[in-house]
């Protein structure tokens, strides 16, 4: 193995989280004083998050082309009838909808690998990235083409929820105004779709950015043009353990409607001694698993991980200050060097009612298949 293909091996191991804490240390020092480096890294990371959005555009072509077929066998339509120009112009008719969506993310995609590769690119483009833009121009073209054939479709009213299966289901909450948040890893590390939903049932597509195995977390980013925003989250993120006793309370989706629960902190540590977690004494389920743990200040002290099987009511949290520590590491990474972390509560003061009811709409559904 050369030591070109060795940087490389190194380079993609540290963004897809699976460096020792050690060794990942070591890597960032690198990056910080070797400038090649550090642009190798910012490459990797445009090419693996354009190559997943041109995956999805591969999918949905062989999706169609399996609609065609299993209507013409069927005999919903005459496929031998249906050549060229005339096919294409069926199926946008009776699926324009779906198209609509196709064309919406050939577009972004094109967006926004432009204003990334203007923005970190290097003055000279790799052959990799060569490739990657000749792909978008593809799909730029198709977009075009597909914007022809389109009539009378309201994108912005576009209905961009996909419908999935989910095999995994977990809670998140968001992290920065941006759209980032936070999960447990063993919530999302085998999908190969991430959705989001929140309280009144809006779904959004997301995609992992950091995944820490080690610590059990997930940072997660909102990707659909249909979340705006936000201006502020209502409560930060504590850097310190709360006290034995206090109360704190929870929201969570073991269901498909977010529920609250309360509780109080029983020890500072987890399971035998464990000092990344510790014991909450809560009603917890399936599908809490990556809710936030709000002390009476309203300060994010925790995220549920695991349950006691053995006991009703021993739930183990990961303590707030290691996610951010991991949000720290992350924004070491010149794309996420811009992520805002809460660190101050505007819900000291209110009462239970008041606290859940400004929180509960930055808590949300996390569903993978």
């Amino acid at each position: 193995m050369t030591q070109d293909t060795r940087m490389l091996d190194s380079v993609e191991r540290y963004i897809r989280g699976e460096m020792l804490p050690d060794e990942r240390v070591y890597f960032e020092q690198l990056r910080k004083t070797n400038a090649e480096v550090d642009q190798m890294v910012v490459e990797q990371t445009i090419f693996f998050q354009q190559m997943n959005r041109f995956n999805e555009w591969k999918k949905f072509k062989s999706s169609l082309l399996e609609i065609h077929t299993d209507l013409a066998q069927q005999g919903s339509i005459k496929s031998d009838k249906l050549k060229g120009g005339a096919r294409v112009t069926y199926l946008w008719n009776r699926y324009k909808r779906t198209m609509a969506i196709a064309a919406s993310i050939a577009g972004i995609t094109a967006i926004g690998l432009s204003i990334l590769i203007n923005s970190y690119g290097p003055h000279k483009e790799s052959p990799r990235l060569q490739a990657l833009v000749s792909e978008v121009n593809h799909l730029k073209s198709v977009t075009r083409s597909l914007d022809n054939k389109i009539d009378n479709v309201d994108r912005k009213k576009a209905d961009t929820v996909n419908t999935i299966i989910p095999k995994y289901n977990g809670t998140g909450f968001l992290i920065d105004t941006k759209g980032f948040m936070i999960t447990n890893a063993h919530v999302v590390k085998n999908s190969r779709n991430i959705f989001v939903q929140n309280n009144k049932g809006e779904q959004f597509k997301a995609f992992v950015v950091k995944l820490d195995v080690n610590r059990d977390l997930a940072i997660l980013k909102i990707d659909d043009d249909r979340f705006k925003t936000i201006g502020y989250l209502p409560y930060g993120l504590s850097k310190t353990a709360a006290d034995i006793a206090e109360p704190i309370f929870t929201l969570g989706y073991p269901r498909d409607e977010i529920v609250y629960s309360e509780g109080y902190l029983s020890a500072k540590t987890g399971y035998n001694g464990d000092t990344l977690s510790c014991q909450i004494g809560i009603a917890a389920n399936p599908g809490n698993s990556g809710g936030p743990v709000f002390d009476r200040n309203g300060e994010v002290i925790g995220i549920l991980s695991t349950k006691e099987t053995q006991a009703e009511g021993v739930v183990f949290a990961i303590q707030s200050k290691y996610i951010v520590q991991a949000l720290d590491e992350l924004k070491k990474d010149s794309l996420y060097h811009n992520i805002k972390v809460p660190l101050t509560s505007g819900l000291h003061g209110l009462d239970k009612v008041q606290q859940a009811k400004k929180v509960q709409d930055y808590v949300f559904m996390v569903k993978g298949d």
